[in-house]
């Protein structure tokens, strides 16, 4: 009976220590991470679903101008090709070559986002199909644009949570736990990209 009784009073004592060893908080947190990462690649899906019609409306009023949309759909094709799961989200090699192809693909769209396409090609204006894609393409960037800061500030909560006490011994001991990586600007992302659509000659 009193091994019964010290057993019941170490009980709760084992519970709470593991609980603040982050037995729970810590896949809870990572879950977390996952779920923004989840919402990142739809909004990059979205994208890369608007942008083959964006690039087909252009080809009907800017069918000379190949090479910016050569480009786009090389760059929408390697953003594709470049996949970053779950599982790859604590290796900063794969997430830096996501985000670098993400970023790629953004800078190019750029050129049919901005005011030059209108001056280079002024049917555009008056062209409906592409004034809605290309207001939806703009809404997607900015929803990426939250959405990957919600990513940024889940990794910062994990991160600091696996690697803080008492969270850490749980973190290493139960889960081998590694940081994630967040997202970080691209090189060069804070220049604007050179448009020239060649239309003088």
């Amino acid at each position: 009976m009193t091994v019964l009784r010290r057993f019941g009073l170490f009980a709760p004592l084992a519970a709470l220590s593991l609980a603040g060893c982050g037995i729970n908080s810590v896949p809870t947190a990572e879950e977390n991470v996952n779920a923004k990462w989840a919402n990142v690649q739809s909004e990059y899906q979205r994208r890369n679903d608007l942008i083959g019609n964006l690039v087909e409306t252009v080809k009907g009023a800017a069918a000379q101008e190949k090479g910016v949309l050569v480009a786009v759909t090389e760059a929408r094709s390697r953003a594709t090709s470049t996949q970053l799961s779950a599982a790859d989200l604590d290796d900063p090699a794969k997430v830096r070559a996501f985000n670098d192809a993400q970023s790629q693909l953004s800078s190019s769209l750029n050129v049919l986002r901005g005011p030059t396409i209108f001056e280079a090609y002024p049917d555009l204006k008056a062209n409906e199909n592409f004034l809605t894609l290309q207001s939806q393409i703009e809404g997607t960037e900015n929803s990426i644009l939250v959405s990957r800061n919600d990513y940024n500030e889940a990794v910062q909560a994990y991160n600091t949570r696996i690697r803080t006490f008492p969270d850490a011994i749980g973190a290493k001991i139960f889960y081998g736990a590694k940081p994630k990586v967040p997202f970080e600007a691209a090189a060069g992302s804070q220049n604007a990209p050179k448009v020239d659509f060649n239309t003088a000659g």
